[in-house]
């Protein structure tokens, strides 16, 4: 209902003028309503510079105002036991896990930790080579769907010229890879699913990795984007999948393969990805929007440069 300038002095201005200040006070204060997501980087051993892009993982989540984020560090290849039976995450501190991580295999009370977080309804994301990560974790492979493992560990997915979801069996076709690093653009494939609602239906990617041939039990897959993996640059000429989610117990699985280097990081898509992903998985909806200013199929886009 409006209100019409002459009812400011009836019996109901002063209700009006109540509610009018609650809303300033409401809009005014934090930018959220709700608390803080607190968010856990699980960090310290990969193959790629995990002291270079977790800050920036941390930089992204903390740049939102929708996360507080936590940081810990697994101890170095082949410690001491004793250095490993320190390494106990509370998962269940947290709204969201996110997985920077892909070293030697976790104690096996930190795995069943995981387990039993996401099962119970906790978030878990996966970022760039945290999927290479636990190929002998049972589990940790039906979380993740697919893995950076050989041809002979399970099916490959890829999406047709028509959209249509190809499974390949195991033995058939590429187990993982990728060709040099370049710069490629990310499809939309579900433009209906929160995290992916108002993103463009094609965008530049800055340079990256793109990981082609994933393989895995892949059950309950549910893809979200996809990008071409051009045979110019050494790829598979298929579209390959980027960023897919899969239910696991009561909980949520969100999957982005890109992230490879900070510069990666850095892109706009990939940070509203990963930060629209990690508020899904933790609540069930996304409230962070779209950036203005975001790549287009023809440019790749900066965080630095979208300012």
């Amino acid at each position: 209902m409006r209100y019409k300038p002459e009812q400011r002095g009836t019996a109901n201005g002063p209700v009006v003028q109540i509610l009018t200040a609650i809303v300033a006070i409401v809009i005014g204060s934090s930018t959220w309503a709700d608390d803080p997501i607190r968010v856990l980087i699980v960090d310290g051993q990969n193959n790629h510079d995990w002291r270079k892009t977790t800050p920036v993982l941390k930089a992204c989540f903390e740049g939102t105002g929708r996360f507080k984020v936590d940081v810990v560090t697994s101890p170095e290849q082949n410690k001491p036991a004793e250095d490993w039976n320190a390494f106990r995450p509370k998962f269940s501190d947290y709204g969201a896990v996110v997985s920077n991580y892909n070293g030697q295999a976790w104690p096996e009370p930190v795995q069943k930790s995981l387990e039993q977080y996401v099962s119970n309804g906790g978030g878990l994301v996966i970022v760039h080579a945290a999927n290479n990560a636990f190929p002998e974790w049972t589990e940790y492979n039906k979380m993740i769907g697919l893995g950076w493992r050989g041809p002979d560990y399970g099916d490959r997915v890829t999406v047709d010229k028509d959209g249509k979801v190809v499974r390949t069996e195991k033995n058939q076709g590429p187990g993982a890879g990728h060709g040099a690093q370049h710069e490629f653009v990310v499809i939309v494939r579900d433009r209906q699913h929160p995290v992916m609602a108002g993103l463009p239906t094609e965008w530049l990617h800055t340079k990256d990795e793109l990981y082609h041939g994933q393989r895995g039990p892949a059950a309950n897959m549910n893809i979200l984007a996809t990008a071409y993996s051009a045979k110019s640059s050494d790829g598979t000429g298929e579209n390959e999948p980027m960023v897919w989610w899969i239910p696991y117990g009561k909980g949520k699985v969100f999957t982005t393969l890109m992230g490879h280097g900070d510069y990666s990081m850095k892109c706009v898509g990939f940070q509203s990805i990963v930060t629209r992903g990690t508020e899904w998985v933790a609540t069930g909806k996304v409230t962070l929007p779209v950036p203005q200013k975001f790549p287009t199929p023809d440019a790749s886009l900066s965080a630095a440069e979208s300012k």
